[in-house]
């Protein structure tokens, strides 16, 4: 039953900023070809000490693994425009390009650049105005086809950051919906053949810029963000006692939550930041308990001979979805916090495990069992229809990405336990294996 009992931790050795060398690399395995064409031009650069990090690569690799764009590549551009004045509109459009991202470079002093780039509206300049018209800014402050253009100072370490803003604003400006290329990831590397198996890493969202936060000799398992970004909740078995903790990502510093006799897991932040949901034992049965962070003050949610785990707040804080045997084999149920009022919410399938809400509530992610395989589904609240987004094997673990569009979850690719990339549509897939490891439990972060 996958993790339906495995929400538990271990011991820790704090280990603080070390890296993690886990490597994690997205390999596109699916759904490029029907994501909509755009451009990421190569950055113009003046100076005399190249960056280390190519913003238009970046770019093009935040934008494709979004599952909504498919950047075409350098040999198919039918130009290469100097400036916004210099494109020809219909050679981009008979390419089926929707839009152009062109900017530049300068080397402005030691370790300090300027960086301008301006997004374009293809199929704006290609409607018939004359160029003329366009770039003269006659209908409006500024030629119409400019959908955004922006200038910032910045040093060398902040060139890979810069480009995943620049993401986010192509992303935001081109579908309406905020870009997540500035959130990271938190997730579980383990190292067999390591004095200490078992580290807790938090990366960039695409697995660059790893940091160690815990080494162990013991499983850790569960991680969780505060809404804020700054915090992990997770369970340890400190003492050979399973223990929850939050740790602050910045100082180091962590605090434990509970340290009660029998299971203490699963534990996740409510929207608000101030309660934390956890699977705890204490008095019997595993059973949800909600604590007021600030005063570890208790609340008992559920109250049933069968097991409970796996919570999940929906984005407005009222209701908590779980796991449950109570219906025989385990599915996933809601209980209402303010009434108490609890029904059931899947039926199809051998079993549904570890349900989250989507960010707008409109949908719930769970692990679907049919004819004995696991994979990611999706079910609209409204229509229960439940559609199963992967292919993979064994599939565990799903965490949905701040903005709605992605889901990353735990997968085997072989005899490696890797983690995968879906689109909420279920067309966009990709993998991210470790160079060295097995990886699981991932939690994507809240927007930073």
């Amino acid at each position: 039953m996958m993790n339906f009992l495995r929400k538990l931790g271990c011991s820790v050795l704090l280990l603080v900023g070390m890296q993690a060398h886990a490597s994690l690399e997205i390999v596109i395995t699916g759904g490029v070809d029907s994501a909509r064409p755009v451009a990421v031009l190569p950055f113009t650069f003046k100076g005399t000490t190249l960056p280390k990090e190519n913003i238009a690569d970046v770019v093009s690799a935040d934008l494709m693994r979004s599952g909504k764009f498919n950047p075409i590549s350098f040999l198919k551009m039918p130009q290469r425009p100097a400036t916004a004045a210099d494109i020809n509109f219909s050679a981009w459009a008979k390419e089926g390009v929707e839009a152009i991202l062109m900017g530049s470079i300068t080397e402005i002093g030691i370790d300090r650049y300027s960086v301008s780039f301006e997004l374009i509206d293809v199929l704006k300049g290609s409607t018939g105005l004359s160029s003329q018209m366009l770039n003269s800014g006659i209908l409006g402050g500024s030629p119409q086809y400019l959908l955004d253009s922006r200038e910032t100072t910045i040093n060398g370490s902040q060139f890979r950051q810069y480009a995943h803003r620049i993401s986010d604003i192509v992303y935001e400006k081109l579908t309406g919906e905020r870009g997540a290329f500035l959130t990271k990831i938190a997730y579980v590397l383990v190292r067999p053949n390591a004095e200490f198996q078992y580290q807790l890493v938090v990366a960039d969202y695409d697995g660059y810029n790893e940091q160690v936060l815990l080494r162990s000799k013991e499983p850790l398992m569960s991680p969780n963000w505060s809404p804020d970004g700054t915090k992990l909740a997770y369970v340890t078995f400190e003492k050979r006692q399973a223990q929850i903790y939050i740790q602050d990502i910045y100082s180091g510093r962590r605090t434990i939550l509970t340290s009660f006799p029998g299971i203490n897991s699963a534990p996740t932040w409510s929207p608000d930041g101030r309660k934390i949901a956890m699977v705890l034992s204490k008095d019997g049965n595993a059973e949800i308990y909600v604590m007021d962070v600030a005063t570890k003050a208790l609340t008992r949610v559920t109250s049933h001979r069968a097991i409970d785990t796996e919570p999940s707040w929906s984005p407005d804080g009222t209701e908590i979805v779980f796991s449950s045997e109570r219906g025989g084999n385990p599915q996933l149920y809601s209980v209402n916090l303010n009434t108490g009022d609890t029904r059931r919410l899947t039926f199809e399938g051998e079993m549904n495990l570890a349900g989250t809400y989507s960010p707008d509530g409109q949908s719930v992610v769970m692990v679907n069992r049919t004819n004995g395989r696991y994979h990611l589904a999706r079910m609209d609240r409204q229509s229960r229809y439940l559609q199963v987004l992967t292919a993979t094997n064994l599939d565990e673990s799903p965490s949905i990405a701040p903005n709605g569009s992605m889901i990353i979850y735990s997968t085997m690719h072989g005899r490696s336990q890797v983690l995968a990339l879906v689109s909420m549509d279920g067309r966009f897939k990709a993998r991210l294996p470790a160079a060295d490891g097995q990886v699981k439990s991932p939690a994507w972060s809240p927007f930073l």
